[in-house]
């Protein structure tokens, strides 16, 4: 396609993970011109921290060596760069506790970080003109100046506005380019929180936990999950291994009417969620009874609770030249430890996209090309967070919505109910994580990026795009 083509406006509505990431390959492409609006003032430390899988490593390699290394020069080493990590999932309760059941995201070089601190070094990708804090889109239109173009304007909450050829939203859960392309009434458009989940966190200094709460070390340099009915523990090693980032997931407790929102937990707020009750947990293994005590103690700083949400499916993630990419198109539960490494998926498949955008009307293609290879992935992947959270929450069979249909089901072909439920079999358990955590981390992103091209190329010859 031509050599010659004019300059491509994009604006990236949001500078998170997926945003940040598109933006740093984006970036390097003489023919576009990129500049992302971040609605937050700035960076702060929110949320359990990341153990990237395999898929997000791959991901970020194909935006460019910096984005990995950007990952790898902020984040804590959970082993040598040359040895596989896992995530352990290990039953806290229930006849098998202390049996491990999965090895979740297996990779060379796997490392945890905070998401503000991937965040720190994404954002030194991106020269400085050409990102802005501080400008939370309240408004988006499309017009068109001339017969055949089309410009869209963004309206931002102090006053100012933007215009560009394209625009990607990647601003979160609470997106307003999902409810600008969805529409405000639409069911997908607001986020979900259908089994009323709550997370009780801290983030607190590595020593003190080893020394004033009786940590148990290991865990102070690998990611765990201890999974049990009255909620699931999870620990993350971040800041270089000086912090641990400790957290419990309890179902069934979060406000049903509430959206995701972020209070502290001493807050007195009308509908405050119970506080965490370390006595429900006298029954789980010895190994998550300290860390659950840990977070409940009045003592502990720095201790947070939040519900949490997601998205259910939209039907569409573009229209035209708008587009709506990672926690915006498919906001997924936590529980899987695929939904930053969804975004990354997303990020790659369109940098690899825009480098053949060449003229304007090249732009709905492209995106329809991006939809075409995102779409059913990434929301297969926000069921499987649900199902997990159920699993970690040890409910019934009947709860976990269909999964002996698709990758999980059972080699016998038997129905479940004729079965011990699934959390009291390790050896039905082990099988439901690796198929469900061999299809996040071992697929084929080359070829997801290839297929999203040969797309993009049919859709071009269809819609008689320029040359």
């Amino acid at each position: 396609m031509g050599s010659t083509a004019p300059v491509i406006d994009i604006v990236i509505v949001g500078g998170g993970i997926s945003g940040l990431a598109l933006a740093a390959g984006l970036c390097k492409k003489p023919h576009l011109s990129v500049r992302v609006y971040e609605g937050a003032p700035g960076y702060k430390d929110i949320g359990a921290g990341l153990a990237l899988h395999k898929n997000a490593i791959g991901a970020m390699s194909l935006i460019g060596p910096e984005v990995l290394k950007a990952y790898w020069d902020n984040a804590s080493n959970i082993g040598e760069d040359d040895v596989e990590m896992v995530t352990e999932v290990i039953l806290a309760h229930g006849p098998h506790a202390g049996e491990l059941v999965a090895e979740l995201g297996r990779a060379k070089g796997r490392k945890s970080i905070s998401r503000a601190d991937l965040l720190h070094g994404l954002v030194q990708l991106i020269p400085k003109d050409r990102i802005k804090f501080g400008k939370k889109l309240v408004h988006m239109q499309e017009r068109i100046p001339d017969i055949g173009k089309v410009k869209i304007q963004l309206l931002f909450h102090d006053g100012t506005t933007a215009e560009a050829d394209c625009v990607i939203g990647a601003d979160g859960i609470h997106s307003k380019v999902r409810a600008y392309l969805l529409g405000p009434s639409h069911p997908a458009t607001r986020p979900k929180n259908h089994d009323r989940w709550q997370v009780y966190r801290t983030l607190i200094p590595t020593q003190e936990a080893i020394t004033k709460h009786g940590i148990d070390p290991r865990y102070t340099n690998i990611v765990s999950i201890m999974t049990g009915p009255n909620g699931h523990v999870n620990i993350v090693p971040l800041k270089k291994g000086t912090m641990l980032s400790a957290g419990v997931a309890v179902r069934g407790v979060s406000t049903p009417s509430s959206p995701p929102t972020f209070t502290s937990v001493m807050s007195a707020l009308t509908e405050t969620p119970p506080k965490l009750d370390p006595s429900l947990y006298e029954s789980y293994h010895p190994i998550a009874q300290p860390i659950i005590k840990m977070i409940a103690s009045p003592s502990t700083p720095n201790t947070a609770t939040w519900s949490v949400g997601d998205h259910d499916h939209a039907p569409f993630y573009i229209q035209r030249q708008i587009a709506m990419i990672g926690d915006a198109a498919h906001a997924s539960l936590p529980f899987a430890g695929n939904g930053a490494a969804q975004a990354l998926e997303d990020a790659a498949v369109l940098d690899h996209l825009f480098g053949r955008v060449t003229q304007v009307d090249h732009i709905q293609a492209a995106l329809l090309a991006y939809e075409t290879v995102r779409i059913k992935r990434s929301q297969e992947v926000g069921d499987m967070a649900r199902r997990f959270g159920r699993v970690y929450a040890h409910c019934g069979d009947d709860e976990l919505e269909g999964w002996e249909q698709g990758f999980w089901r059972h080699p016998s072909g038997k129905s479940s109910k004729k079965m011990p439920p699934l959390v009291q079999d390790p050896k039905r358990l082990r099988r439901f994580f690796a198929e469900a955590s061999a299809f996040t981390n071992d697929f084929d992103l080359v070829k997801q990026n290839q297929d999203a091209v040969d797309k993009f190329e049919l859709l071009c010859r269809k819609l008689k795009c320029s040359q």
